[in-house]
């Protein structure tokens, strides 16, 4: 059976952050991820983990910014959404990633999401992502070196335009094409479904090609198209849950699936928890 984590930024919106640690918990939950961890001391948060016996299994490196204020300024307030593939700002990425490297050690988080950013202003062109893919593969390979000194994996994430316009990495066969070229063996893909649903499609087929390789290191699950729970929407998820475990039996994939969905009742008080009917226990 696929094991869940718990998206702490998405879910249990009606309680303080640190607060929803011990409420994922009651629900079951084993393991959490969530987008920033770096408006809270490091060791809160480890203390958080371990009080409810909940392990971190991924976040997300700084989308700008190389501080706490500067870091939620760049993703509140600017707009960012990473600086891996935005020439220029190399300097920013790497601080970032060292930030990041720090709290993956404190949290015993084997994994980091490096959001790609976006590309400049108007419609995405395909000449404008051949031209900032050096940028992309040189920060990767840099990123990807520094975390293995760690014990840590690094990954890459196909965005929607829609939910994100101008987002550089968008598909998942251009993830892994960038894994190829980047030849690192921590860097990988997480896989989202709500985004491939929505910009490809045929997921079943794309989870049973990529999942066998060992370049898919973690999945995150969402109804689409509302983004709610993976039981609401378009997407047959019991189906897809089945075919994650049959491939994942077969090719001894141990990973997480993230829920990174919006609770359709999740401004009421335990919302979260009373639209957790389609989690299989």
């Amino acid at each position: 059976m696929p094991k869940f984590a718990a998206n702490l930024t998405m879910m249990y919106p009606e309680l303080p952050f640190l607060e929803r640690f011990e409420a994922a918990a009651k629900d079951g939950f084993k393991a959490v991820e969530f987008l920033f961890p770096y408006s809270f001391d490091k060791q809160e948060l480890a203390a958080r983990l371990k009080a409810n016996g909940l392990q971190q299994v991924l976040f997300n490196a700084p989308p700008g910014g190389t501080d706490a204020a500067a870091i939620a300024q760049a993703w509140e307030k600017t707009g960012d959404r990473g600086t891996a593939a935005v020439p220029g700002r190399e300097a920013e990425f790497r601080a970032g990633v060292l930030l990041a490297l720090t709290y993956a050690e404190a949290l015993d988080c084997p994994r980091i999401h490096l959001m790609a950013g976006l590309m400049g202003a108007g419609p995405a062109r395909e000449e404008e992502r051949e031209e900032v893919r050096p940028t992309y593969v040189a920060n990767l390979r840099w990123a990807a070196t520094e975390a293995a000194k760690r014990g840590r994996d690094v990954l890459i994430e196909p965005i929607n335009t829609r939910d994100v316009p101008r987002f550089f990495l968008n598909r998942q066969d251009h993830a892994h094409e960038i894994l190829a070229e980047v030849g690192a063996v921590n860097l990988k893909v997480q896989m989202d479904l709500y985004h491939c649903q929505i910009v490809e499609g045929d997921v079943a087929t794309k989870i049973r090609n990529y999942l066998p390789t060992g370049a898919v290191g973690h999945f995150q699950i969402a109804g689409v198209p509302e983004r709610h729970e993976p039981d609401i929407g378009e997407m047959n998820y019991p189906y897809l849950f089945a075919v994650i475990d049959e491939v994942a039996q077969a090719s001894g994939w141990d990973g997480w699936i993230g829920c990174e969905y919006r609770p359709r009742r999740g401004a009421e008080a335990g919302g979260t928890s009373a639209g957790l009917g389609w989690l299989p226990r």
